[in-house]
């Protein structure tokens, strides 16, 4: 019994790496510029989203600009962790553009750009 555990994050991981990559192979081009709109308005309680930080931030949580530079921070696992958020931050409902667009701006982000 013990090893279905394992078995079930492992399958729900993948369902939601799928689910994620599916949401973003979605017709109709992303839009870094309504990604940042976006943020803007909805990230900024707790994430600083633009590289030079202004406005409240909660010291425990990474700005974007951190989370855009983590080597694991792919297209497909971003959607995910916006699609499924974790227990801290708050569920924002979002269409399947507004995701691609706000990864589209996580992505313009990243310490090469």
């Amino acid at each position: 019994m013990p090893t279905r555990v394992p078995i079930t994050i492992t399958l729900a991981g993948a369902h939601l790496i799928f689910l994620a990559g599916a949401t973003l192979a979605q017709s109709g081009p992303a839009s870094p510029q309504r990604g940042h709109e976006l943020a803007a308005r909805l990230c900024t309680t707790c994430h600083a989203v633009d590289r030079e930080t202004s406005g409240p931030v909660r010291a425990d949580v990474p700005t974007f600009p951190v989370i855009a530079s983590r080597p694991w921070a792919t297209p497909e696992y971003l959607a995910a962790r916006i699609m499924v958020p974790h227990p801290a931050m708050p569920g924002v409902p979002l269409t399947a553009q507004e995701i691609r667009d706000i990864v589209a701006y996580i992505g313009t982000l990243k310490r090469n750009n």
